[in-house]
């Protein structure tokens, strides 16, 4: 579990296909010297595994699914990644919660310089903006965000100058793609809200009623 608070910016070093999954060799300038073969490290907001350690740079394996849900299909050396280690629970935790396993991507489509802030607008699949929503929290490339104000095609955040100088969100282009995961939280709600018939795919409902809440647990 990771919180959506970048640690380190990174870098790749590496890539070694593995069929259809990859290999990949971080640096970074985090001190990993407390951090074991086997825990999870988020690379771009993906969760993954840690393979081999060093003081500052580790390698972790990605599966066939993680690499066609993610941007890592044309991950290369050199490129910067934002690095958060899994969540303590005995400190403070910001952000929200983020499970490191990504929903989908995203393009960003228009960044525009207002104040101090930078807003960016992501176009995403329909199914993805139907898991947000205005004031909610979204995973961008890992980066725990608010979201400024979505649409059923794309959805806008503010950065501020400190995500800005500490994140990849620095070396950002329109045109280029990120990681995305929706709020956890949301998609447990939007699942209990879902009737189901028996066999049946699940079909939405469209109407909300106090009786379909207290049948849900929410009432």
């Amino acid at each position: 579990m990771f919180t959506g608070i970048i640690e380190s910016l990174g870098t790749i070093r590496r890539v070694v296909p593995q069929g259809d999954g990859k290999m990949l060799q971080v640096g970074c300038d985090l001190d990993l010297s407390d951090t074991c073969i086997g825990d999870s490290i988020a690379v771009n907001g993906a969760c993954l595994t840690a393979v081999h350690l060093e003081k500052h740079a580790f390698a972790v394996d990605m599966a066939p699914e993680t690499v066609a849900r993610t941007t890592f299909k044309t991950a290369a050396p050199g490129m910067r990644v934002n690095v958060e280690r899994a969540m303590q629970l005995s400190s403070r935790v910001d952000g929200h919660l983020v499970s490191g396993h990504i929903d989908g991507t995203g393009v960003i489509t228009r960044m525009e310089k207002k104040s101090n802030a930078l807003i960016f607008t992501i176009a995403v699949d329909p199914h993805l903006a139907g898991q947000m929503i205005e004031k909610g929290s979204v995973a961008v490339d890992g980066i725990s965000l608010t979201i400024n104000r979505c649409t059923d095609k794309d959805f806008s955040v503010s950065i501020i100058p400190h995500t800005a100088k500490v994140t990849t969100i620095e070396f950002k282009q329109t045109g280029d793609w990120v990681n995305i995961e929706t709020d956890m939280i949301g998609k447990y709600v939007r699942k209990f809200l879902t009737q189901t018939t028996a066999g049946g795919p699940e079909k939405e409902s469209t109407d909300i009623t106090m009786t379909l809440l207290a049948k849900n647990g929410f009432l």
